[in-house]
Formats: structure tokens, C-alpha cells, sequence
């Protein structure tokens, strides 16, 4: 019952004026930026970062919420109507939602991708709101030790999950913990790594960080690779409306989405790939109809959009409750949690619950707004693909340089993002995953204090976090998933090996 009241008041919240202005400008924002190839909702909620220090924290967030949201409904749009994901969480919808568009039934794969994308988001958003107080209730019992435990689990998961290779990843991470370690130590007061540099004494900005490896690094990899006959987008044909087959045949997937989505995105090794290519292996085995599979089956659109939206609202239960996330947007979002001083985790309920209900209500209201702008306003968003490639990252650049100087006016700042975006190329280039490093440089200095403060309670041994049960439990569950991908590739060779 404390869930409902807590959710009445939070659609109070949500529904003030301005919190209602700052959710249509995300999902806005959030949709078209979905449907434009290469700009995901992460490099935006970047990208708006350093815009948005000044502005209200709760109406800030909502409108990142918004955003990501908007961009899982988008980049539905790229995917079957030029066959380009997005996101990489789009490449199975557009196995089937392309070759329905080239069949001329575009405007169903449209309509059922947006209406499971609502209903997905509705009932993952409810599963949000009664599951995210229930695991607050486990983490106020967490001693620092714990806490390690699991930002070590992090760290690794994510790792592991972005990117070719669990090493790449590891990498990656390893960068940004490096980073995070730069600046004056909170314990001795030292500095750490600044190299008489004074503006290094706070430390890398997360915001600095995450615009250069992810808006920078991306206008540099696109211009790198810029094609001169992209594909056009196919028209729309006939109805954008489904007809009652295509209804029947898709409300099932829908359903069986949000069962695939939301909990495996709630995991901390969650994410909204996998999820996605079990709906579509679990249609193709269920349908009626196999044979259409490969040439348009409406069931491969409908169950991988609704997972996709579903893992997306999974995805902020570990971010709310531990502070922890499990996607690149999530990460960008956690630092937009910083910038205004407050850390996501159990206390957060507790201080600040206008801003964490508000946020959860706006949610529902938000998915309402994109099923209507989604579905009338079709052709305008399939317009924007007509945008220059070279325009759209030009502005990108721009909009980033200014973004970073409005909100720490220095020349060490903007040299520090050109760096970062050029390692952000080479990242791409050589197939480094980014996400890790934002991660890193956020949560490395969190699980050093932790460490320390373990230590300390300890007087320096290292065996209290073998001997508290949680701490030693995900510390073992950290190992397994460290040491499982390398032995499996191990496996496969020996077994080609044999043959």
C-alpha cells in the first residue's frame, strides 16, 4: 500500500507544469534522436549534460528519463525503414521489420513496434514502482563491504557485456578507473595523478568524460566513414494502422517481451540485447506461422520492441535502488544524478522521495506522450533522415564545445575533451566499448571508499570481505562471470581443435 500512496503522490508531482513541459521535451528529444542513425539517447543525455547544471534537478531528470524512453520508441523507425539499428538493442527488430517495409507493410511494423513499445513500458514501469521499494528494503542493510562486493560485480558485468571481447571491455574499464583516481584524495588529502596540473585537483568531470568519448568520438568515427550514397528510407504503403490478424498475432509477443525484458534489465549484468534476440527466438519457435520468419513476420517485430522498452524501465531498478548501471544511458544518467549531489542507492527514496517518485510517475505519462506523437507524426520523423550527415555532427560539435565551457569556463577543459575525443575514435575504431569507462570513473572512486572504509572497520584485513556472507557471495558470483568468458572461448577452440 506505501507503493500506491508513494506513486499518487508521485503523479503529483509529475503532473506540475513545468515537470510536464521538461517530459514532452525529453521524449521529444529522446524520439528523434532515435530515429536518426548513429545518435543514440546516451550521447544526448551527454550532450545536455553540461547544459543543464542550472535547471531543477527533478525536472532535469525526468527529461533524461524522457529521453531514453523516446530513443528505444525511435529507434524502431531507422531499423525498418532503412534497415540501420540505432541502437544495438534494434538490430533484431529489423531482421523482420525491413522486410515487412519492403513487402509494403511498413506501417503495420510501425504501429505494432509503438503500441508494444507502450504496452511493454506501462507494465515494466509498474514492475519498477513495486520491485524498486523492495529491494531499497535489502540495501539499507548493506555495510560497506557489501557495497564493494558489488561494484566489483559491476565493474566486471559491464565489462563483460559491452563490447567484442571480455578483455576489450576490461580495458576500457581499467581506463576509466585510472581516471577516477585522479585528483585529491578524499582520505589523505594527497593528490593523486594531477601532474602540477591545478584545474586535475577535482578530478576528471564525468561530464567532460562521457560528452568526449560519446558525442566527439562519434562525429569524428562518422566523418571517418562517411558515405557518400547512404540507403534512403523505403515509403510507406497502404494502412500505418494493424488489422485484426495483425493484432492477434501480436499481443502474445508483447507479453511475452516484458517477460524476457524487464527482469533480465533489472539484472546487474542486464542490457537490452539479450532480451531482445530471446523474444525473437522464442516467436520464431511459437509462431503459427515459421515460414514467414526472414521474409516479415509481424510476431519478430512486436516481441523484441516490447522487450526492448521493457529491459529500458528494468534497467533503472539496480540504477535507483544501488546506484548501479547496467547500460550506457544508465551510466550517463547516474552522472546526471551527481552533477546535482545526489547518489542514487536506498537513501535516495528516503531523501529525496518527491524526485524519485515523480520520476517513476513520469514515466507512465511519458509512454502515453509517445504512443500519440509516434504513430500521427510518422512522417515527420522519417523527414529527418533526410538531415546531412556532415550537418547533424558539425552541430553535434559545436553544441558540445559550448555545453563544456558554459559549465566549467577553462582552456584545460576543452584541451581535456578534444583528448577525450579522440580516444573516443580510436575506441570505436579498434572496437574498445565506452560505456566501462564512464562507469569506471564513476564508481571507481565510490568502491575505493568503500575498500578503505572496510579496511578501516577491520583494522586492515582483507578477509572481512571473505567472511561477511553477502560481500563473500558476490565476490564469488564476480569470479564466475570474470573467468566464464575466457573459458568458454577456451572450450570452443579445444573442441574445433578436435574436429
Amino acid at each position: 500500500m506505501d507503493s500506491f500512496f508513494a506513486l499518487g503522490h508521485g503523479f503529483l508531482v509529475a503532473l506540475e507544469p513545468s515537470n510536464l513541459l521538461f517530459a514532452t521535451v525529453g521524449v521529444l528529444l529522446g524520439t528523434l534522436v532515435g530515429v536518426l542513425p548513429g545518435i543514440g539517447p546516451a550521447l544526448t543525455v551527454a550532450l545536455l549534460l553540461p547544459v543543464t547544471f542550472k535547471l531543477d534537478p527533478g525536472g532535469s531528470i525526468i527529461m533524461f528519463a524522457g529521453i531514453y524512453y523516446g530513443g528505444m520508441y525511435g529507434g524502431s523507425t531507422t531499423s525498418i525503414l532503412l534497415n540501420t539499428p540505432g541502437e544495438s538493442a534494434s538490430v533484431v527488430t529489423a531482421l523482420e521489420g525491413n522486410k515487412m517495409a519492403r513487402s509494403g507493410r511498413g506501417g503495420p511494423a510501425l504501429a505494432t513496434a509503438a503500441i508494444g513499445s507502450f504496452v511493454a513500458g506501462t507494465i515494466a514501469t509498474i514492475g519498477l514502482a513495486f520491485l524498486a521499494p523492495l529491494l531499497v528494503k535489502i540495501a539499507v542493510g548493506f555495510g560497506p563491504w557489501d557495497y564493494f562486493g558489488l561494484m566489483v560485480l559491476a565493474f566486471v558485468t559491464v565489462a563483460a557485456t559491452f563490447g567484442s571481447s571480455p578483455l576489450r571491455g576490461l580495458t576500457s574499464l581499467a581506463f576509466g578507473l585510472l581516471l577516477g583516481l585522479m585528483g585529491i584524495d578524499q582520505l589523505t588529502g594527497q593528490a593523486r595523478m594531477t601532474f602540477g596540473v591545478p584545474q586535475l585537483l577535482d578530478g576528471i568531470e564525468v561530464t567532460t568524460l562521457a560528452v568526449g568519448l560519446f558525442a566527439i568520438g562519434e562525429a569524428l568515427y562518422v566523418a571517418s566513414r562517411h558515405l557518400h550514397n547512404p540507403e534512403k528510407p523505403i515509403p510507406i504503403k497502404g494502412s500505418l494502422w494493424m488489422t485484426r490478424e495483425d493484432w492477434k498475432r501480436s499481443w502474445k509477443p508483447w507479453l511475452r517481451g516484458v517477460g524476457f525484458g524487464f527482469p533480465i534489465g533489472a539484472l546487474p549484468a542486464g542490457g537490452a540485447e539479450i532480451p531482445t534476440f530471446l523474444s525473437y527466438a522464442t516467436e520464431r519457435k511459437l509462431s503459427k506461422h515459421p515460414e514467414e520468419f526472414g521474409r516479415g513476420a509481424i510476431e519478430g517485430v512486436a516481441g523484441p520492441e516490447a522487450a526492448n522498452n521493457a529491459s529500458a524501465a528494468g534497467t533503472l531498478v539496480p540504477l535507483l535502488t544501488l546506484g548501479l548501471p547496467t547500460s550506457a544511458t544508465a551510466a550517463i544518467m547516474l552522472a546526471g544524478f551527481q552533477q546535482y549531489g545526489l547518489q542514487p542507492g536506498p537513501l535516495l527514496f528516503a531523501n529525496s522521495p518527491d524526485l524519485v517518485w515523480g520520476l517513476i510517475a513520469s514515466l507512465f505519462i511519458a509512454n502515453v506522450m509517445l504512443v500519440i506523437l509516434n504513430l500521427p507524426l510518422i512522417g515527420l520523423w522519417v523527414r529527418l533522415l533526410a538531415i546531412p550527415m556532415p550537418w547533424l555532427y558539425a552541430g553535434i560539435l559545436v553544441f558540445a564545445a559550448m555545453g563544456t565551457v558554459a559549465s566549467n569556463p577553462s582552456a584545460v577543459e576543452l584541451a581535456i575533451l578534444v583528448v577525450f575525443g579522440f580516444i573516443g575514435f580510436f575506441m570505436r575504431r579498434y572496437d574498445y566499448p565506452i560505456a566501462p569507462a564512464v562507469v569506471g570513473l564513476i564508481l571507481g572512486p565510490m568502491a575505493d571508499a568503500q575498500l578503505r572504509r572496510s579496511l578501516q572497520m577491520s583494522l586492515g584485513d582483507p578477509m572481512i570481505l571473505l567472511e561477511n556472507p553477502g560481500s563473500a557471495t558476490l565476490l564469488g558470483i564476480t569470479a564466475l562471470a570474470l573467468l566464464a568468458p575466457f573459458v568458454l572461448k577456451g572450450l570452443e577452440r579445444f573442441q574445433m581443435q578436435e574436429d
